[in-house]
């Protein structure tokens, strides 16, 4: 049966037995090509799906057009390609060129280029074509029908990732160990954004599709991740790895095959080259602008003085960047940075038990510890820590995990989360704004029974800035093309409350960070942070 959601063609492609006509029909079509342009079965079939596609996507554009009277024409034309196909290379290349002519008449439709009275008037035609006795007119349609045809589409080589079904993109995170709740919550966004789109026709009749490899959130286990997914999965594209250590060397591997790599969940500079990275593009804030906007809420807003901040980092490059982004905002206020006190832990584990010893160590007494940190870590820290110093401000920045975080305190009990600040680059996934809501209905309708979470509102935000470039790029898709539209991309206005750009010299969509923080009851409240 023929699909409603207008997805390709070879989905309705089913095996039929070669009727008589078949056989007739290809001679007809050869006889009234020949003295035109003489050429193999397959040439003239080619010439024909440039004329049918465009038909037939029209119709599945439009709902009222009777489902049977598509699929009619489209068992019949499978029957066609089969029979002047010498190979399955040769059936794959004509069936790929009869997709992308039913995707450039359901955009004629969709973009009002054409109308449903038309698409009606054509089908009609073309079946008064199929049906006559001597099915000439296959070959010399009606001017309704002779109204679309076009050039045949020139053939390109294969592309990875791609087939007239699908378009394949990967995501190597950690599904497993202290930090899996990331891997997990942006996988959920991802799918849920993909999902949506699928349920809508997917990207010029192909589906999206998001393949998951495990690295744990180590970047010894991520090199392997990146190559299951390049090697043997076949993608065509990076979306939402998840960490820095990771991306240090996830990224030189997606550069050295010119393999897209978008949305990840870092704010590293790393992945935020001046000029940028031509394959690199960040939907989020940086940890620079997360750490500066939090570091003048303490000092504008909360009256600190610098000396009374401390930062409590991960011992690694996701740390690092952090530091380096504290150490910056003191500059741009005047204060001394090489003062700031640094208190470490190692990646994966909950082993603060240093870091504590040496915030008991301090002799200017710290009010406020700017958190670069997994969930599990943090609230590890805020545990043997908040007893001993009761008016203790804890920040976190957005890759922390804020759900997973509010849960591990609430377990401890409300004294321990309440007050906790975490800086965002979504807006609140209590608040109502259009962007919200849509990520909120999707993922109920998809993935029901899972909680809204600042993560997998991300990998939603940020698989949607993916889709939309790949909608504009169009049906000859390939990696360069795409490049090439992100970085037209300017003012998308996804209902965030921010517009989203991109350029060549600008691969960072977003520069706004929000500001959030628990409550009594562990639940996120919006606060200003100037």
């Amino acid at each position: 049966m023929l699909p409603d959601d207008g997805s390709n063609m070879t989905t309705v492609s089913r095996s039929v037995r070669h009727p008589p006509w078949i056989a007739l029909l290809i001679s007809i079509l050869f006889a009234g090509a020949a003295a035109a342009a003489p050429g193999s079965n397959a040439e003239v079939v080619r010439d024909l799906a440039s004329r049918v596609g465009p038909i037939v996507g029209s119709a599945l554009a439009c709902r009222d057009i009777a489902r049977p009277r598509i699929q009619a024409i489209v068992d019949k034309f499978a029957a066609v390609i089969r029979e002047a196909s010498s190979s399955e290379a040769e059936r794959a290349n004509l069936t790929q060129i009869l997709d992308r002519s039913v995707a450039e008449g359901r955009n004629a439709v969709t973009s009002g280029q054409s109308d449903c009275k038309l698409a009606d008037r054509q089908l009609a035609d073309l079946e008064r074509s199929i049906a006559a006795p001597s099915l000439a007119a296959a070959l010399g349609p009606s001017s309704a029908v002779a109204a679309t045809s076009t050039a045949p589409v020139p053939t390109s080589p294969p592309q990875r990732g791609i087939t007239d079904r699908e378009i394949r993109f990967g995501i190597a995170a950690a599904f497993s160990g202290a930090s899996k709740e990331l891997g997990r919550q942006m996988k959920l966004g991802i799918d849920a954004a993909f999902n949506r789109t699928n349920d809508a026709g997917g990207i010029e009749g192909r589906m999206l599709r998001l393949i998951a490899a495990d690295d744990g959130y180590e970047p010894t286990r991520t090199i392997e991740a990146m190559k299951q997914l390049y090697e043997k999965d076949q993608v065509f594209g990076i979306i939402g790895n998840v960490g820095t250590p990771p991306a240090a060397v996830a990224i030189p591997y997606a550069l050295e095959r010119r393999m897209l790599f978008f949305g990840a969940f870092t704010g590293a500079g790393l992945l935020r080259n001046d000029p940028p990275d031509r394959y690199v593009f960040n939907y989020r804030a940086s940890y620079v602008q997360e750490t500066d906007a939090v570091v003048r809420y303490l000092v504008k807003l909360r009256r600190l003085r610098p000396a009374q901040i401390a930062v409590f980092a991960q011992q690694d490059s996701y740390g690092d960047a952090g530091f380096v982004g504290v150490a910056k905002a003191f500059r741009a206020l005047g204060a001394n940075d090489s003062t700031i006190v640094r208190l470490n832990y190692k990646r994966n584990t909950v082993d603060v038990d240093d870091a504590v010893n040496q915030l008991k160590a301090q002799k200017t007494p710290i009010k406020a510890v700017v958190m670069v940190a997994s969930y599990r870590a943090a609230a590890k820290f805020i545990e043997k820590t908040r007893d001993l110093y009761p008016q203790m401000i804890y920040t976190n920045v957005s890759f922390v995990g804020s759900t997973a975080l509010a849960d591990e305190l609430l377990l401890l009990g409300t004294r321990y989360a309440a007050g906790v600040v975490v800086t965002q680059v979504v807006p609140a996934v209590s608040g109502y704004s259009s962007a919200v809501l849509e990520y909120k209905n999707a993922l109920a309708k998809y993935f029901p029974g899972e909680s809204p979470d600042y993560v997998s509102l991300e990998g939603y935000v940020a698989a949607n800035i993916l889709i939309q470039a790949l909608k504009r790029t169009g049906p000859q898709l390939d990696t360069e093309k795409l490049i090439d539209t992100l970085e037209t991309m300017r003012n998308l206005d996804l209902g965030l409350g921010t517009s989203l750009s991109f350029g060549r010299a600008e691969h960072q969509a977003s520069q706004k960070v929000w500001g959030t923080a628990l409550d009594e009851n562990g639940k996120y409240q919006p606060i200003e942070l100037e």
